[in-house]
């Protein structure tokens, strides 16, 4: 199937060529067919993520939605709940109703790097998203669309360090996530006192979550900064820190409207933003080029939509944006 689309946008090429020298200026080429045999209706995007629902992947979610109903194709949006096994078997599924392209998140590289061999034997093109961007191109992949989490980290550890703090506790929410792992690699470079990793349950209880959080601020006064890697984990944070009567700054990764209005209210000293509604829209807009008018993307670097800074002082520039889940 592959193999016939890609002959198609071929052959569409030279007709697109042969009308130029004869001077055709008929049709103008803007319609979402366009010329090149690949019409936009029969294209299928799976994306495929390890998202939870929550807060932060409900907006990447609204973001791929939006893109798929903008461009005219056929969405199959999948989440796997952090389980990396059920996340490999979303993407064979979805290799063998050959679809056109799949987007995929790739927290766990070994778990799923035989399903995207699938998917590059069947020659689907495939896009990265969020987590992958430094393993997107062993995986054959188009780009890679979110941040590079180590700069994230280095980013988020020199602010807390400049916000007085000599020791952090860096929140890791899911197991064998390398992204997050990278994140406080990162704010370990920059942050110059001392960091310590701290595994959480999670997303999947926010009240166990908060409680262990408070429990080891309790533990260790000594713990005078915090950095949540998800915008739940962060809401869970500010009561943990409130909780254990801790004045321990807390900063975050992403956002969501509760994490926005906590930077406004001072309960959060600042989130790092990647944009995630960048990260669904953008790889569904690329796929559907891909197959329609066989463009690629990045030029060997991936596509960046982060790390930005959201703090007090432009928080309410993104606030109704945020509440709007689309920030």
């Amino acid at each position: 199937m592959k193999a016939r689309k890609f002959a198609a946008l071929m052959a569409a090429g030279a007709l697109a060529l042969a009308a130029c020298s004869n001077g055709d200026s008929s049709d103008n080429g803007t319609t979402d067919s366009g010329d090149n045999g690949a019409a936009a209706s029969d294209i299928k995007i799976a994306m495929v993520t390890h998202g939870d629902g929550g807060s932060f992947w409900s907006v990447a979610k609204r973001g791929a939605e939006d893109a798929a109903e903008a461009e005219g194709v056929e969405l199959d949006y999948q989440e796997s709940n952090n389980d990396p096994q059920q996340q490999a078997q979303l993407i064979e599924a979805a290799v063998s109703a050959g679809v056109d392209g799949i987007a995929v998140s790739v927290p766990n590289p070994d778990a799923i790097k035989d399903a995207l061999q699938k998917a590059a034997d069947a020659g689907i093109p495939i896009v990265t998203l969020n987590s992958g961007s430094t393993v997107y191109k062993d995986f054959g992949a188009i780009t890679h669309v979110g941040q590079d989490e180590e700069i994230a980290g280095a980013g988020a550890g020199e602010q807390l360090a400049a916000a007085g703090g000599t020791k952090l506790l860096c929140v890791i929410h899911e197991q064998n996530n390398v992204g997050l792992q990278s994140r406080c690699a990162g704010a370990r470079s920059t942050f110059g006192g001392d960091v310590e990793d701290f595994q959480v349950t999670g997303t999947a209880d926010p009240t166990q979550t908060a409680n262990e959080i408070a429990a080891k601020l309790q533990a260790d006064s000594s713990i005078d900064a915090v950095l949540a890697l998800n915008p739940d984990i962060a809401m869970a944070a500010v009561e943990a820190v409130e909780t254990a009567g801790s004045s321990a700054n807390l900063a975050t990764f992403d956002l969501s409207g509760d994490v926005v209005t906590a930077i406004e209210d001072g309960k959060i000293l600042f989130a790092v933003d990647q944009q995630q509604y960048l990260q669904g829209y953008l790889p569904v807009v690329f796929l559907k080029l891909y197959n329609t008018n066989a463009n690629t993307v990045g030029g060997g670097l991936p596509v960046n939509t982060g790390p930005g800074f959201v703090t007090k002082d432009n928080a309410a520039t993104v606030a109704s944006l945020a509440q709007a889940g689309t920030r």
